[in-house]
């Protein structure tokens, strides 16, 4: 099957960032949705053929309403705004559980071959400049979200809207599995089985204004580090602030500029891993922005920065192994990767992150 994989050509698609051998396309989802086999076999080979050489595409017609995406901010933007003891009381606990508020410089994102301890070093020297609030799938036992809804009803209204919002996610999710299916000649549903249980993680970031000293007086300060995702795909709903910088195939930073009413998708560590590396999982970034505007401004802060990442992965209990017609003596290709249970790997990787 990999041969055939490898053979398939990418359906014309438009080009979001194409900077310095970095291609990331801009897909449009609504065939997928709604189309023909032939329609939907096109967009799914679409898909995968971006997956396999930047790890990142924009989706437009995704099926998820802007309104609700404003929602989301807006309740998102609320909740930081409360006092710093309110979000203290909801803070997280521990890599198995993954819920919780997490207070600037507590998280430092890294990539998969870097030591603890030089993850606890860059920690102390260059913390990761946001907070976040780390939502994962309701009703698991023995790990309660970590909800503000016993302090206020705007606590209870933020509740109702994240829960709608990760369920909304999660079916997008599905859909994208699926069409990854397609593109690698496997069964539509093929995944279906790893995916249904939405052991998934909505994260809500906020980059607080910070003085533009800070960068200025240190050189290697960013607002998230470099690092690749953990699991299988990452929906980041981006503001129109930007920061997001991919990694080029040429070792350089290129900007994944915003654009309105798309998601920003990409492979994450355990995809790649599951793929036998067919699939890219691409380091990324963010850093503060410069415009001509903020050039201009007297002003010595940097504004605020929200975005909402949406991670996905397989179900904890499931046994990730490569794929079929990844590997084999028929293609030669080796099988590069040991098994493992999704859960074990995750919580192998947040212990590391926090």
């Amino acid at each position: 099957m990999e041969g055939n994989i490898a053979q398939q050509e990418c359906k014309p698609a438009s080009t979001g960032v194409d900077k310095d051998d970095l291609v990331i396309p801009l897909i449009d989802f609504e065939p997928f949705r709604a189309g023909r086999p032939a329609e939907k076999h096109a967009v799914a080979i679409s898909i995968l053929n971006a997956f396999k050489s930047s790890g990142f595409l924009y989706l437009k017609n995704h099926g998820i309403p802007p309104s609700v995406v404003s929602k989301v901010f807006g309740d998102s933007a609320r909740f930081f705004a409360r006092p710093q003891e309110q979000k203290d009381s909801l803070g997280w606990t521990t890599p198995q559980s993954n819920r919780g508020y997490v207070a600037r410089g507590r998280e430092k994102v890294s990539l998969p071959d870097v030591e603890a301890s030089s993850v606890e070093a860059m920690r102390a020297a260059i913390p990761d400049l946001k907070e976040t609030m780390e939502i994962g799938c309701e009703g698991k036992e023995g790990y309660p979200n970590r909800w503000p809804d016993q302090l206020d009803e705007e606590g209870k209204e933020f509740k109702q809207t994240m829960l709608d919002f990760f369920e909304t996610c999660k079916d997008l999710h599905m859909q994208i599995m699926r069409a990854i299916a397609i593109g690698m000649s496997l069964p539509e549903h093929f995944f279906d089985e790893f995916t249904d249980g939405g052991d998934n993680n909505l994260r809500l970031l906020h980059y607080p204004p910070i003085p533009k000293d800070v960068f200025k007086n240190n050189p290697g300060q960013v607002r998230a580090g470099e690092h690749s995702d953990y699991g299988s795909l990452t929906l980041l709903f981006q503001d129109s602030r930007g920061g997001l910088q991919v990694r080029s195939p040429n070792n350089t930073f290129v900007d994944a500029v915003p654009i309105p009413d798309t998601i920003v998708v990409n492979a994450g560590d355990l995809l790649a891993r599951w793929s036998n590396d067919i699939i890219k999982s691409t380091r990324h970034r963010v850093v503060e922005p410069t415009s001509t505007v903020e050039e201009d401004d007297k002003s010595n802060m940097y504004p605020a920065r929200y975005s909402v990442a949406y991670f996905c992965n397989p179900n904890m209990d499931k046994f990730i192994d490569a794929l079929p017609g990844t590997y084999g003596d028929e293609i030669g290709v080796p099988k590069k990767y040991e098994g493992i249970k999704s859960g074990n790997y995750l919580v192998q990787r947040l212990t590391a992150t926090y």
